[in-house]
């Protein structure tokens, strides 16, 4: 029997030092085990570590920035709306501008007529509006929307603005054509309202430019005629109607006859610029029948 194990009846013994070196035996190699198991497992850690972790970061900053990307976005889309609601909005303005200027230009217009009319209220009138014209910069010769129908007929009176703006020359069933006193070929009898001193009003389109009618003829033997002075239609016209205001006189000189004064004067309507006439329902003829 062995020294190290004996037998007692039916069991088996084992001294104490040995057991004691066989606990410590074991305890060291589970002392390796651990340590190398956990050796092993910091090692694993710190590869899956340097792999994993950037490949976390680097999803990490893509998700960031896509989702950076898409809120500026989203704000792009919100903005492009906005900026479109605003651009329609702009537009609506800028039509309601136009609208409220056009109407604002109309009731200036029809102020001008009304007033008109009631500075000349002793004739019966017609309003008229502006269909066509021969070209050019000034309404020298143009056409209107009433005719026979409306009691139009030649040699009516058509006044706008502040006075006289020429005769119907022609008239159809809905349209009269109208030759203004500006007009190259044009003659008018007139007056200096101040003095009731006589004159001719030449028409001479190239004045226009300078915002300017011409005048001849003007009898002032006691040098009473001003500038400022109105002219308008004498009663010995055989065309025109009496005192309807044809403009002012701007600058005169004397003849070189030494008897009568030519000059300028500035038309009391904008020839530039019409759109509605007031046609007199009467002629000169008519008042004299």
């Amino acid at each position: 029997m062995s020294q190290i194990i004996r037998k007692k009846g039916e069991k088996f013994t084992l001294p104490s030092k040995y057991l004691l070196l066989i606990i410590t035996f074991i305890c060291i190699c589970m002392m390796v085990v651990t340590f190398t198991t956990d050796m092993f497992h910091d090692s694993l850690g710190n590869v899956v570590g340097y792999v994993t972790v950037p490949f976390q970061n680097g999803i990490t900053e893509v998700g960031t920035w896509l989702s950076d990307k898409s809120d500026e976005l989203s704000q792009i889309r919100i903005l492009l709306q906005e900026n479109k609601e605003l651009r329609q909005k702009v537009d609506e303005l800028t039509i309601e501008n136009t609208m409220l200027q056009q109407d604002k230009y109309e009731l200036n217009q029809l102020r001008e007529l009304y007033k008109l009319d009631e500075e000349y209220s002793g004739y019966e009138k017609v309003g008229a509006r502006i269909i066509a014209w021969d070209g050019g910069n000034w309404f020298h010769s143009f056409t209107i929307d009433k005719g026979k129908d409306d009691g139009l007929a030649v040699d009516m009176n058509v006044m706008a603005g502040s006075g006289l703006v020429g005769r119907i020359v022609a008239v159809g069933k809905n349209w009269a054509k109208v030759t203004s006193i500006i007009n190259d070929n044009s003659n008018v009898s007139g007056m200096v309202l101040s003095t009731s001193d006589n004159l001719i009003v030449c028409g001479d389109l190239e004045l226009m430019s300078q915002g300017l009618i011409r005048f001849e003829q003007l009898v002032d033997s006691k040098n009473q005629v001003v500038e400022g002075d109105k002219i308008v239609t004498s009663n010995i016209s055989d065309k025109y109607l009496p005192g309807i205001l044809i403009g002012y006189i701007s600058s005169m000189e004397m003849d070189s006859n030494n008897l009568t004064k030519s000059g300028y004067a500035t038309p009391a309507v904008d020839f530039q610029h019409l759109e509605e006439v007031l046609v007199i329902l009467e002629t000169k003829q008519s008042l004299e029948d």
